[in-house]
């Protein structure tokens, strides 16, 4: 009987450091996002961190939410801005990321998909498969103010019918 439950208590261990072990320090500290409160270690491949001069951090589900926190926040100035690699969730500076606008794979909280990656060679390889225009993350960002009346539009009536459906949201 003990060695079943310090092989029980072994596993409850295991999993609750399994995100710090992962790379989800970030999703440890902050789970939800502060604006949609979309689940971010479910949205780890589209998660944004930010680090403002003022010590202060935010963790978003997205490109999208990140832009509303920076524009509410416009006398704080990011002293780094990291974003989830699509493909291994890792978070890597957002600045140095190759970044894919659009493409066949639906985004998150936006129409127009804006994903990251680590190695060039897999947005491309991402282009390829799905579509899309290789860009920076200036381009990202220009893009996601660009299209953030449509999408906060998008977002409303998904709730609202999420609402009407009794599904509520999250």
């Amino acid at each position: 009987m003990p060695k079943r439950i310090v092989s029980t208590a072994l596993s409850l261990l295991l999993l609750l450091t399994a995100g710090v072990a992962f790379g989800l320090e970030d999703v440890q500290k902050q789970p939800n996002c502060k604006y949609c409160g979309m689940d971010r270690e479910k949205f780890a491949f589209s998660r944004m961190f930010v680090e403002y001069d003022d010590g202060s951090v935010l963790g978003t589900c997205s490109i999208h939410c990140l832009a509303v926190d920076l524009a509410l926040n416009i006398d704080k100035t990011p002293r780094s801005i990291q974003v989830g690699d699509f493909n291994t969730r890792n978070l890597i500076d957002a600045e140095k990321a190759y970044w894919v606008i659009g493409g066949s794979k639906p985004g998150v909280m936006t129409k127009q998909a804006k994903w990251a990656f680590w190695k060039k060679e897999d947005a491309e390889k991402f282009i390829q498969e799905n579509g899309g225009t290789l860009a920076t993350f200036d381009d990202a960002m220009k893009a996601t103010y660009e299209s953030m009346y449509g999408d906060t539009k998008m977002i409303r009536e998904k709730r609202k019918a999420m609402k009407t459906q009794g599904m509520g949201h999250k």
